[in-house]
């Protein structure tokens, strides 16, 4: 493998949105050796998600918790402080300051490192109106990077739509993780920002993470394989 596929390899979160470990673990079978980095969501963590993402780990597979945490800070510290002893590589938490501080006190001294969920890639201005929300999508996302820089955190969940300004505001040492990647051609489907493989990469992406266009292709293996060249021309 040259050292650009393995480094476009590093580069793609195949989520594995799946109700059940069986589903997911024929899932991780099917793409074998072209992906090294699965997304463990909230649906599959309930269906005993945490172990098997134990397992991903023992084989040397790199591991995305996507749990959203968002409590009081008492919970949120010593909830991120046994996730941290599973091994992963990243964990979400909602980018709300009071959050954000509690789960870095949970992490220190761990290397998980954690990603703050800026806007849901499912939402929209109205969402955030109708939400109550006084500010858009733009001004919201910029906010929350803002805060999440101040408070320490390592990187940053949003959608490749807001990557390029975030990026030029926050310089190159956050993490930008963007959903919502759809490869040309593909539905929508839920999400209402989303961006390709290679347009996301060039706005300054470290890590994208594609589900549905992957795990629903005839061939997930071939789709994955796909992304990963578009990933590697797109890369500088």
């Amino acid at each position: 493998m040259s050292e650009a596929d393995s480094a476009a390899r590093g580069k793609l979160i195949v989520a594995l949105d799946f109700a059940s470990q069986r589903e997911a673990e024929a899932m991780v079978r099917s793409l074998g050796e072209s992906v090294s980095f699965y997304k463990i969501g909230m649906e599959l963590a309930y269906g005993g998600g945490l172990p098997f993402a134990q397992d991903l780990i023992k084989e040397g597979k790199q591991v995305f918790l996507d749990l959203k945490l968002h409590d009081i800070p008492n919970t949120v510290t010593r909830a991120c402080a046994r996730i941290a002893q599973l091994g992963a590589s990243f964990l979400t938490i909602h980018a709300y300051p009071q959050t954000m501080a509690a789960a870095k006190l949970g992490v220190a001294g761990s290397s998980l490192r954690l990603l703050g969920v800026t806007v849901m890639t499912s939402y929209d201005d109205q969402d955030l109106r109708d939400a109550g929300y006084a500010f858009g999508v733009k001004d919201l996302v910029a906010r929350r990077a803002a805060q999440a820089r101040q408070a320490g955190i390592h990187g940053l969940i949003l959608s490749a739509e807001e990557t390029g300004a975030m990026r030029a505001a926050l310089g190159p040492e956050m993490i930008l993780v963007t959903p919502g990647i759809r490869p040309t051609g593909a539905e929508a489907a839920d999400q209402k920002r989303t961006m390709t493989p290679a347009a996301a990469i060039a706005a300054g992406a470290n890590h994208l993470v594609v589900g549905r266009p992957i795990t629903e292709a005839q061939n997930p293996r071939a789709a994955a394989e796909a992304i990963l060249a578009e990933i590697a021309s797109a890369s500088p």
